[in-house]
């Protein structure tokens, strides 16, 4: 998953950071309100991991400000990414504000990486209304274990293939345009262009040939992985 984690404990979030990422996430840090924001406004992310107590830039030695601040502001401009709520707030009138303020989930400090983990594909799920374990003809993956076979049969996958692939059945049949894969497989360091994706989607189709599955292009519109019995790729 591309996730966004807000968390203004410098410490703590980059040991979270470093769990998330040995666990095959991408991980977008944010310190304050208006770093979250910032982030949540121009990237794509399957999920935010959000601190209720952060401040504002102006005034970082203050502790003003709150996580609720940039829940409310992408709810208002009608962004629907799963909210994980992360906080020691943790009291019932915290909790029913944060689920009030549009969050999806909230677990208390502390807690393990594990059930965040946990919570998180659960959040996805919903959201996406797919399952764990996906597949298309004989081509399947399996999202918790961060898996791909065919047939049954292990498909080891370059990160960037895997990523798209992932985002390709998430779940089976979406559309993509290249806008959006463009975004999801970007980071902060690292911005994906048309040559670099094509160059992907190029190597992708050429591992998954004969799964029975195929990722077709569709004019103006973008990518979609089917079933390869409908026609040819």
């Amino acid at each position: 998953m591309r996730l966004l984690l807000v968390e203004d404990d410098p410490v703590l979030s980059r040991t979270m950071a470093r769990g998330l990422e040995n666990a095959g996430h991408r991980v977008e840090l944010a310190h304050t309100v208006e770093d979250a924001q910032h982030w949540w406004a121009v990237q794509a992310f399957d999920a935010v991991l959000l601190d209720l107590n952060l401040p504002h830039a102006a005034h970082a030695r203050s502790g003003l400000g709150s996580g609720l601040t940039a829940l409310r502001s992408a709810r208002a401009r009608g962004d629907r990414t799963p909210v994980l709520v992360l906080s020691a707030r943790d009291s019932t009138e915290e909790r029913i504000a944060g689920l009030d303020a549009g969050a999806d989930d909230y677990l208390g400090k502390p807690y393990e990486l594990k059930e965040v983990e946990a919570r998180l594909r659960a959040l996805l799920r919903r959201a996406s209304g797919t399952a764990d374990l996906v597949s298309v003809g004989r081509l399947a993956l399996d999202r918790q274990a961060r898996r791909v076979s065919v047939a049954g049969q292990p498909l080891e996958l370059p990160a960037r293939e895997f990523d798209l692939l992932w985002e390709l059945m998430t779940p089976p049949g979406r559309v993509l345009s290249k806008g959006d894969l463009s975004a999801r497989l970007s980071d902060a360091g690292e911005a994906v262009g048309d040559n670099a994706l094509e160059a992907s989607f190029s190597r992708l189709r050429r591992r998954i040939a004969g799964s029975g599955a195929a990722i077709r292009t569709l004019r103006g519109l973008g990518y979609v992985l089917e079933d390869d019995a409908t026609g040819p790729a």
